[in-house]
Formats: C-alpha cells, structure tokens, sequence
C-alpha cells in the first residue's frame, strides 16, 4: 500500500527538474504512441478474421454469407463482417463497439456456443441488427450500394418503380433485403416481413392495374352486348 502511495505522489508532484516543454513534448509523445496503440487495437478488431475467431460466427452465419452474391460474384467485390455489421464513421463505431462488449460476456458465458443456441435466438440476434439498420438507414449497405449510381434502365420495369420511390425516400435497405447475406430465422418469410412497407411504393402500379382491370372489363361487356 506504501508503495502505491509513493508512486501516485511521484506522479502528481509537480516537476522540479524537468522544463514545461520537455513535459509538453513527452505528453505529446505519449499522447500520440497511445493514440496510434488505441487505433490499432480498434482495426484489428474490425476485420474478418477478428469475427470468425470465434465458433459462434463461424460456424453459423459465416458459411451462410460463403453462399451469396455478397461472398462471391461478377465484379469480384466481397463484403466482409465488419463491412457491414461495423459503423464506417468513428463516432457510431466507438457506440458499436461499446454495445458489442456484452456480446463478449454471451460468447464467454456460452448463449450461443451450439448451432441449437444459435437459432433459438437468431430472431433475437435478427431483430437487434434490422432495427439497427431501420435506425441509421442502412448505412452500411449505402457505403457500396448508392442510389444515385443506380443504372434503373438495367432493372426490371417493377424494380425500376420500387427501387425509385425507395430511393425518393432514401429508404433502408433491409425494409425490403431482409435475408440478403444471411439465413433468416425458422418460420419466417421474407415477404410476410417486408411486404407491409412497400405497401405506399405500390399505390399507384396497384391503382393502375384496377383501372386497367375495370377497363378491360367494360370493353369485354360492349363486345358480348354487340
């Protein structure tokens, strides 16, 4: 206990010997060694490798994303966990990693060491992700995929309306890409989970089609009457 108390002494009596800018300097130095240690941690943590290293991930969803376009495909760009499960800008990667801890404490405890685990709670594991990304609009998908790089003449006359409006919206991603890297949970498809939000976006296509319908309809009846 005494020597604990000598070293904090040391540290905080003002210094005698050493000039303010040898002091300056050396917390500058210090500052800066553990600023770049601090950085480097941080990164190490955000690469693929770091995710799989345990068997959590990598022997539930890690195989799953090896089967999307996301893992392989024309272009040759794979997305990566941290690409997508990691905030790109500093301060919301700070809050992920602060939220992360407790998964720490999960892997550690084993809440989902077994495949079996896994799935019991991969609605919950789901939810936590889809709201998060309904959160801050996707944007994490929009880091590669842009609307306003979109070829909407290369899409499908369908596609063409969705994607427009969504983008009108700036819409999240996941609303409607649900399942798009990942198995979604037991029971649950993917339609019956977005379909709902698109609901607005269809109004006018839906319309259209009950007027051409009703249309259709009467010319069919002036025919049979003539």
């Amino acid at each position: 206990m005494k020597t604990l108390k000598k070293i904090w002494q040391t540290l905080w009596r003002p210094a005698t010997k050493i000039s303010l800018g040898v002091l300056t300097l050396g917390g500058f130095i210090a500052g800066v060694m553990f600023w770049g240690g601090f950085n480097t941690g941080l990164e190490m943590t955000n690469t693929e490798k770091f995710c799989i290293s345990c068997h959590d991930m990598r022997d539930t969803v890690y195989p799953e994303l090896q089967q999307t376009v996301h893992w392989s495909n024309n272009a040759g760009v794979r997305a990566t966990c941290p690409d997508c499960h990691v905030p790109h800008n500093w301060t919301d990667k700070i809050a992920r990693k602060m939220q992360a801890s407790k998964e720490v404490f999960g892997h550690l405890f084993g809440t989902i060491d077994t495949k079996e685990k896994f799935e019991s709670k991969r609605m919950e594991l789901a939810q936590h992700e889809w709201e998060r990304f309904s959160a801050n609009g996707s944007k994490e998908c929009k880091h590669c995929h842009k609307y306003e790089s979109m070829k909407w003449d290369e899409m499908s006359p369908r596609a063409q309306v969705q994607m427009k409006q969504a983008a009108a919206r700036d819409q999240s991603c996941l609303d409607c890409h649900k399942g798009i890297a990942h198995q979604l949970p037991q029971n649950m498809e993917s339609s019956a989970e977005w379909f709902p939000s698109l609901l607005p976006s269809l109004t006018v296509p839906v319309s259209l089609m009950v007027v051409l319908i009703i249309v259709s309809v009467f010319f069919h009846y002036i025919q049979m009457k003539a």
